[in-house]
Parts: C-alpha cells; sequence; structure tokens
C-alpha cells in the first residue's frame, strides 16, 4: 500500500510541475497579446513538453503514450480557411456565430481572427468581422 502511495504523490507531483509549465506558457501568450505590439523574447520559446523518462518514454506523434496527429501545417480546409470563407458569405459575422457555424469552441477563433485581420484578410468593425476591401 506504501508502494501505491509513493507512487501517486510522484505523479501528482510530476502533474503539477507539467501544469506550472503550461501556466507559464499561457501567460507568456496573453502578455504577448495584449502588449502593445511588443513581444519578450521568453515568450517565443516554447517550455518542454511531455512526461519523459516516467513509465517509458513518449516518442514522436504521442502525448503522455497515448497516440495523436501530428503536429504541423494540414493541407486545404485550414480552420482559418474557414472563418475567411463564412465572414465572405456573411459579413458582420461574429466570433460566437463563427464558432457555431464552425461547431467549434470561439476561444480559438479569438486568436486566429486577428492573425487574419494582420494578414489583410479581413478587417473588424466594431464585434463583427468583414472581408478586406481590396
Amino acid at each position: 500500500m506504501a508502494g501505491f502511495v509513493d507512487t501517486t504523490v510522484k505523479d501528482i507531483d510530476e502533474r503539477l510541475r507539467e501544469l506550472k509549465d503550461e501556466v507559464s506558457r499561457l501567460e507568456a501568450a496573453r502578455t504577448a497579446l495584449t502588449s502593445d505590439g511588443a513581444r519578450p523574447a521568453a515568450a517565443a520559446t516554447p517550455a518542454p513538453r511531455g512526461r519523459r523518462g516516467t513509465r517509458g518514454s513518449t516518442s514522436a506523434g504521442t502525448r503522455h503514450g497515448r497516440p495523436g496527429r501530428p503536429r504541423g501545417r494540414r493541407g486545404g480546409n485550414t480552420r482559418a480557411g474557414q472563418a475567411l470563407e463564412l465572414v465572405r458569405s456573411e459579413p458582420g459575422i461574429t466570433i460566437p456565430r463563427l464558432a457555431e457555424a464552425m461547431k467549434i469552441q470561439p476561444n480559438y477563433l479569438y486568436r486566429v481572427m486577428p492573425s487574419l485581420e494582420k494578414d489583410g484578410s479581413i478587417k473588424r468593425e466594431g464585434q463583427g468581422w468583414f472581408p478586406a476591401g481590396k
């Protein structure tokens, strides 16, 4: 029984360390997004991920020993592309409406839409998004 408790406490401690790393990354990302365009260099360097060295090591394409999708860009029909098409078909659309139409959570779009605006693909007026007039 003592071995189980010790192992469980170690697992909890390890997970707490991972969560602290994640909090640091999220705080850096939030600071970068809310600052006046100045990005701290530390925010650009992601912290290591995964649980290497415990219960076997993780390999590429897995996280916490579970299979996952490979990282990187997918071709063609990306979420940003889907959002852009919806903005073109429904000028003035809001992020909550976009998320509903795309069947995703709106928090992702709060990151994607400013990127599309920076690229010059769309523009924001109030809460609505419109195709950029070129």
